[in-house]
């Protein structure tokens, strides 16, 4: 099972804004959506392993 993780950056800090199974939910997610938020982030987990990276928007 995948997990995605949604990181939101400002600039100074980072957080967790998502952590869940639902592909579409995760990857619908909009800078606009988070307060203070420069650029979305995703990380993609797969049996405990980070298997993929990007920047989402």
């Amino acid at each position: 099972m995948k997990i995605y993780v949604i990181l939101s950056f400002n600039g100074e800090s980072m957080d967790n804004v998502y952590v869940g199974t639902d592909e579409d939910n995760a990857l619908a997610f909009k800078p606009e959506d988070f307060e203070d938020c420069d650029a979305l982030f995703v990380e993609i987990w797969e049996d405990g392993e980070k298997t993929d990276d990007y920047r989402l928007q």
